[in-house]
């Protein structure tokens, strides 16, 4: 599977978290949309179904938020 480039997954994450929070306090139709479609790009861009897994995978593979050696498939 193909991974977006950290700097992207940077860039979605801090969008939705964005949008996220004006949805919580402005609650548009505009907002809800692009909030929707940011959470879409991000679960294509990670290989998940839902964004809370997609927001848990794009923050394990952005630089200096995990442990050395630690990977998404351990067990």
């Amino acid at each position: 599977m193909l991974m977006a480039h950290p700097a992207v997954l940077k860039d979605l994450v801090e969008q939705y978290e964005t949008l996220r929070a004006l949805h919580t306090h402005n609650s548009t139709e505009q907002v809800r949309r692009r909030m929707d479609d940011v959470a879409y790009t991000l679960c294509v861009s990670t290989g998940t179904r839902d964004v809370d897994a997609a927001l848990l995978a794009a923050r394990h593979r952005l630089p200096g938020t995990r442990p050395q050696g630690e990977s998404l498939l351990a067990g």
